[in-house]
């Protein structure tokens, strides 16, 4: 998913036809029982006009998309038409995730932590990195990021060029 795509860029710029709202979550069950988590992206960079692109959401462990948006839900409650990610100010409104404001926030927190800063697309190259890492067909990453050009073939190369790094000692750092 893009950061643009779960972002506005101001507060004020917040469109329900173009932008995800509330509605725009839907949580199911697949055919083997699994629960999963579809949002339907009303507007997408690779979308045709009018077309709604999906991105679909699995349970995890310890970081569960499903319920991190349980949850918002809870602490955030809005109405269907209201921003997806969003906020309530002092008076009680809705507000939605201004980009900027949001990397900020994260560019803040990483820095107090002594790492470096990101930007929008460091979470879509860093999806992209986890999945290759977990050993996810590269077509699967494709299909997920909804890349209809090669470009995710950027995020293999880079990947495989510092995998030894991050990966050739594993069994030593685990005492194994």
């Amino acid at each position: 998913m893009r950061f643009g795509e779960a972002t506005v860029t101001s507060r004020s710029a917040f469109d329900p036809s173009r932008h995800l709202k509330r509605s725009n979550a839907l949580f199911g069950t697949d055919l083997d029982g699994k629960e999963y988590a579809r949002l339907d992206l009303p507007s997408a960079k690779t979308a045709k006009p009018g077309e709604i692109q999906h991105i679909f959401l699995v349970r995890q462990g310890s970081l569960c998309p499903l319920e991190a948006l349980r949850n918002l839900a809870h602490v955030v409650p809005a109405l269907a038409d209201e921003p997806l990610f969003s906020w309530r100010d002092r008076n009680g409104n809705t507000r939605p995730m201004v980009r900027d404001t949001a990397l900020k926030f994260v560019n803040d927190r990483l820095s107090s932590l002594g790492y470096g800063t990101t930007f929008g697309h460091s979470f879509r190259i860093g999806g992209a990195s986890f999945y290759l890492s977990q050993k996810v067909d590269p077509e699967i990453v494709r299909i997920m990021g909804r890349w209809r050009s090669l470009a995710y073939q950027v995020y293999i190369r880079a990947f495989e060029q510092v995998a030894s790094r991050h990966t050739a000692n594993l069994p030593q750092n685990y005492g194994l």
